[in-house]
């Protein structure tokens, strides 16, 4: 599914991540750990070609090179901590992958579209709102929707959890934790930690599974 074979990861002339593999699986929930400052969101974004490795990284058995990462990316639901939806109103937001030519023909009734909504604990009415007014932890939940209306089954997280409350953090449990998405994960948030079925820290450079 997601295949991290003997990579090296630097960021500004510091190594990160030295010659380490990793392999997560269909259903996956994977919650990566360790210092600030180690690699943590740095892995996540190298999945999706935004930061260079030396190694080689695969999705679905597509090995990330400059001819494959729009594939890889349109296969997956990158979820920030601070998502920038990409539109004035929020509707616009939520439908902006729906403009592009390969999304076209997957543009969602609206009956679906809130049905999402309500089971991330989100109004219809947010719909209306200017996205600069809507809160981070309202950002995140319109980040989760619009992947899920993609019918992405491969999510990576990261902290998505960090600015909700209680109630509105199991909404996202629920929705991400089905047995049918690989969720590969950032959190400090016990609840999630204690969800994922696999922890990696970060330790030496290395990328080292942990028993729960």
């Amino acid at each position: 599914m997601i295949h991290f074979e003997n990579i090296t990861l630097s960021v500004q002339h510091q190594t990160l991540l030295e010659e380490t593999s990793l392999q997560i699986h269909h259903g996956d929930k994977v919650v990566v750990r360790g210092p600030s400052g180690c690699g943590k969101s740095s892995l996540l974004k190298s999945i999706v070609g935004a930061l260079p490795i030396i190694g080689k990284i695969s999705v679905d058995g597509i090995v990330l090179r400059a001819q494959t990462v729009a594939d890889i990316r349109s296969r997956i639901g990158f979820i920030g901590q601070e998502p920038v939806l990409g539109a004035e109103k929020v509707r616009d937001a939520l439908l902006l992958p729906f403009t592009y030519k390969a999304h076209q023909n997957k543009q969602p009734a609206d009956d679906l579209i809130f049905q999402t909504l309500e089971r991330l604990h989100l109004r219809p009415e947010i719909l209306d709102n200017e996205s600069k007014r809507i809160s981070g932890g309202e950002k995140q939940r319109i980040a989760i929707a619009r992947a899920l209306l993609l019918n992405k089954t491969i999510f990576i997280a990261d902290e998505i959890t960090s600015a909700l409350d209680p109630e509105s953090k199991q909404a996202v449990l629920d929705e991400l934790f089905l047995p049918e998405f690989t969720v590969l994960s950032v959190s400090h948030d016990p609840d999630w930690v204690l969800a994922c079925s696999r922890i990696i820290e970060i330790k030496d450079r290395k990328l080292t599974e942990v028993s729960k």
